[in-house]
């Protein structure tokens, strides 16, 4: 069993009077505005969660840990801990050079010192960190379509740690929790790591874990980044503290990570353990599929469901955290009790409720078992998520120039207002142009830009309970994708293709923009010198040729129907 140390770990904080004029100084650097992932990084090394790491990764380290799962010196670690920026930012940096890292109301956080440069190989990184460059993995996908192109590699010195309002007696620093099992006596300590709220089902897997190791327990929920479309973590927290006196007060207590996973399965594990360990725990609760990010492009999980568990036994003593396995836990009928899948014999009846079903009677206003979850769970999850009738969500038409996406989402715009219940806004692609958009040229980045102010207000419309509709020609895939998510974090998102052809859009053409984009005065048009990505799987495909709009809006209607978006 591995050893507990409560000695404090290295933190890469300087003293109170150091931070102040470091403060003073700083405002002579050049600074770089830090991501929400970059800002949760950076919290963590500062306050040695991401112990043995002085900062973000030289390039050395970085592709010793990417080939090697090792930093260059021989130490675990799995997880390349990068500082991404964009190229003009990096193009004026010299090596050696301290650059300020600020949240993004301004306030400084640290220094970093610049030692490393460097473009590094995206689809490397993917295949060897999450086993394949397959963009269907969030994390892929936030690599090729999110990230800056260069990296920056240099020890970081510590100002102060992001500010947060939220919940602020529940998150403790290592040294905080240390100091906390030191003061209760706890020797043994097992973790439990989620990003979903708790049933009855974990209730009993805790229990039995800590009863296993014969260990105290802590509930260490991620409230950093998880997967798109997972309960936002306010609503998390308050289902966990909810559930809390379940547990006998004196075994157990939780605390926040504010933690930006990666959903990196096998090494995510590895990851999640060496965390652990540096915040003072003994054993570490490894799931089944454990930060498995889902399906693959081609509908196959990434993981194998016991590819984390065997990694991390593997590198278990240099970890320094013992694994508890993480059993599937169903519910016996007969015996009205939990009980771990695999050792269930005889012919009994067994209960299960995946995660899936349990969205889809959420979302439906359908029952929730008191044998599945606490009262007091479904409660707090029902009020973030009111029957479908009653969300917002947005339809978002994509097609070529002239397809008629303008003329239908305006015809679908006048039939919500005529049923009524919830605001409806239009969000037409030429609209957008002339009032959120009217600095912006035609590159892809422009366009990329257009579209992703575009989500943003829509997801804002949506989360408030109204129905955005939005008809730009939204050519590029990976876009759209990311602005799913923004929107899906909120409700429901319905993609329509106008699948109009390229030559019934020129035919129709009444601005003349065809005849001027094939004569070259018209650069980078859709269709015709730039590319368009048909959408592969739309909720909705709507031919309009030889088709009425009325009837293509009727199509529109049938499916928010169907989805249960809107009452029929």
């Amino acid at each position: 069993m591995p050893e507990q140390s409560l000695a404090p770990v290295p933190e890469l904080y300087v003293s109170y009077e150091s931070a102040q004029k470091l403060k003073s100084e700083a405002a002579d650097l050049i600074s770089w505005d830090l991501t929400p992932r970059q800002i949760c990084d950076l919290e963590l090394l500062m306050n040695g969660g991401f112990a043995p790491l002085k900062g973000f990764l030289p390039e050395a380290d970085y592709n010793s840990v990417v080939t090697d799962m090792r930093l260059a010196n021989g130490a675990l670690w799995p997880m390349p801990i990068t500082l991404d920026v964009s190229e003009e930012f990096a193009e004026g940096l010299e090596l050696g050079q301290d650059i300020a890292l600020r949240d993004q109301e301004g306030v400084i956080l640290a220094t970093l010192t610049v030692t490393d440069r460097w473009s590094p190989d995206k689809a490397h990184e993917a295949k060897h960190v999450f086993g394949a460059d397959d963009q269907a993995h969030p994390a892929v996908n936030y690599l090729h379509n999110q990230a800056g192109k260069v990296y920056l590699g240099g020890p970081v010195t510590g100002i102060q740690p992001p500010v947060h309002y939220d919940f602020r007696a529940r998150r403790d620093t290592p040294n905080e929790l240390r100091a906390y099992f030191r003061k209760l006596g706890w020797r043994k300590v097992v973790a439990f790591q989620t990003r979903n709220p708790l049933h009855r089902a974990h209730q009993e897997l805790t229990f039995r874990a800590a009863r296993e190791a014969q260990a105290n327990l802590l509930i260490h929920p991620v409230v950093g980044m998880t997967k798109p479309g997972d309960v936002d973590h306010f609503t998390r927290v308050r289902c966990y503290e909810a559930v809390l006196d379940q547990y006998p007060g004196s075994t157990t207590t939780m605390s926040l990570l504010n933690l930006a996973m990666r959903m990196g399965g096998p090494r995510e594990a590895v990851w999640h353990g060496l965390i652990r360990a540096n915040h003072g725990c003994t054993h570490f609760i490894v799931g089944r599929d454990h930060a498995g990010p889902g399906k693959n492009s081609a509908g196959e999980d990434f993981y194998g469901p016991y590819e984390a568990q065997d990694l991390f036994r593997k590198y278990q003593s240099e970890i320094g955290c013992e694994m508890v396995d993480f059993k599937h836990m169903v519910y016996v009928q007969e015996r009205a009790q939990y009980e771990p899948a695999d050792e269930i014999e005889g012919d009994v009846t067994v209960l299960n409720i995946s995660g899936t079903e349990l969205r889809r009677r959420l979302s439906e206003g359908l029952e929730i078992p008191e044998w599945f979850s606490f009262p007091e769970v479904v409660a707090e999850l029902r009020k973030t998520r009111p029957p479908r009738a009653k969300q917002g969500f947005t339809v978002f038409f994509t097609g070529f120039s002239g397809s008629g996406k303008s003329t239908i989402a305006n015809a679908l715009m006048v039939k919500l207002m005529e049923m009524g219940g919830r605001p409806v806004t239009l969000l037409d692609g030429d609209i957008v142009r002339k009032n959120l958009s009217s600095e912006l040229g035609f590159s892809k980045e422009h366009r990329d830009l257009n579209i992703r102010r575009i989500g943003y207000v829509a997801s804002e419309i949506t989360k408030n309970g109204g129905i955005a509709i939005c008809a730009p020609i939204a050519p590029y895939a990976s876009t759209r994708r990311l602005v799913r998510e923004d929107i899906e974090a909120f409700g429901a998102f319905v993609e329509v293709h106008v699948a109009t052809s390229i030559e019934e859009c020129e035919r129709r053409d009444r601005k003349g923009l065809y005849k001027l984009a094939r004569s070259g005065k018209i650069k980078e048009f859709t269709g015709i010198s730039d590319p368009y990505d048909v959408p592969e799987k739309p909720e909705l495909k709507v031919e309009t040729e030889n088709v009425e709009v009325d009837n293509c809006a009727h199509q529109v209607i049938l499916k928010l129907e169907q989805m249960g978006l809107i009452a029929g």
